[in-house]
């Protein structure tokens, strides 16, 4: 069987569609991945299939220069889809969302190849909402997502979200001697997505340099490129115990060490919260279509994070939450014995079972 994926630049998009290609690796499926060409973009080093790069570009309803440039890369992109769909001969197109998959499922939908979109948020994106519509499988992350879409139930399947291999829960011991950490310390994970946050980045490292327990803590922060040696300056500075990093690979190593989770709300995250059963304080993104707010509400739905908007995010107030968690451990305990409403799914082999039978 022959499978073309085809995903936007972000890691939210990326990760998902890289977890699906090891899935449906041992069944033997020649796998093609077509990325956008984008400098910003996750560097991605498959070790399942290929990769091919289109044009792509970023539209809006705005009449503007930007805009016109943006039609004609979208329409360079989607010759290039084009000639990749009939050199490639895919049985199945598989989409994970963005401006960029359209073309190359309408490809499919026009040659009768049968195509599958994936929704990793809650709130559908315009393009896999506009998908949905010709798509033969639609698989969301969840339950929620499928009032959003506009189609028939019968072709929605609920899969999950799904996540790398490598993320598993492991040895606390091996986890803290990664990070040379010590023992009996109270662990946050800090990360502001797959690009940092400047914002978080600065309000949380100055709230937790003040903290009345800062000697009792120990901080992974994922600071992304731009901060991160401001980040690590100010660590020192304090005098906090603390690992910074541009970018971690390897996050099920800080999944399994952390005590609480500071975090943005993106799809992925949220999905790695649920399989690792951790507490978090969760600030959603404030743009892209209120994505994230929708999927931070699941979590605390179900009581398992708390959750600050950006507006309200500042020292003062992460400081009140902070020494609110830790005088109550067992706030922490609560929040964590709440994801038994919320279980992960296997998510991965569910995805990769859909798409088999779709030849």
């Amino acid at each position: 069987m022959r499978v073309l994926l085809v995903t936007g630049s972000s890691g939210g998009h990326i990760f998902p569609a890289l977890a699906l290609m090891d899935c449906l690796k041992s069944s033997g499926a020649d796998l093609l991945m077509v990325l956008p060409k984008k400098d910003n973009g996750v560097k991605v080093n498959p070790e399942s299939g290929r990769i091919s790069y289109i044009h792509s570009s970023d539209l809006s309803l705005k009449l503007s220069s930007k805009n016109i440039r943006g039609v004609f890369f979208f329409l360079v992109g989607a010759w290039e889809g084009l000639k990749i769909i009939i050199k490639f001969k895919p049985d199945a197109v598989i989409g994970f969302g963005s401006l960029n998959t359209v073309a190359l499922l309408f490809w499919a939908w026009l040659f009768r190849i049968r195509t599958l979109i994936h929704e990793q948020n809650v709130i559908p994106g315009r393009a896999n909402r506009l998908l949905a519509k010709i798509a033969d499988k639609v698989a969301v992350s969840f339950p929620q997502t499928g009032s959003y879409l506009g189609v028939s139930p019968d072709k929605i399947i609920v899969t999950g979200n799904p996540l790398r291999k490598a993320m598993v829960s492991l040895d606390r011991k091996e986890a803290l001697d990664f990070f040379n950490f010590k023992e009996g310390k109270f662990n946050i994970l800090i990360t502001g997505g797959s690009q940092g946050s400047h914002k978080l980045n600065t309000v949380l490292s100055a709230a937790l340099s003040d903290c009345r327990w800062k000697d009792d803590l120990q901080i992974v922060h994922i600071a992304g490129v731009n901060d991160f040696a401001l980040i690590e300056q100010a660590y020192m500075r304090y005098g906090l115990a603390h690992k910074v990093f541009e970018f971690l690979p390897s996050m099920q190593y800080a999944y399994s060490i952390a005590d609480l989770v500071i975090c943005r709300a993106g799809a992925t995250t949220i999905s790695e919260l649920q399989k690792f059963r951790l507490p978090a304080l969760l600030i959603p993104y404030p743009f892209a279509y209120a994505h994230q707010s929708a999927n931070a509400g699941v979590l605390e739905g179900d009581g398992a994070a708390l959750v600050v908007r950006d507006d309200d995010l500042s020292v003062d107030k992460i400081k009140v939450v902070l020494e609110g968690f830790l005088k109550d451990r067992q706030k922490l305990e609560r929040m964590r014995q709440a994801y038994g409403l919320s279980q992960a799914k296997d998510a991965c082999s569910l995805l990769a079972g859909e798409v088999l039978s779709l030849n």
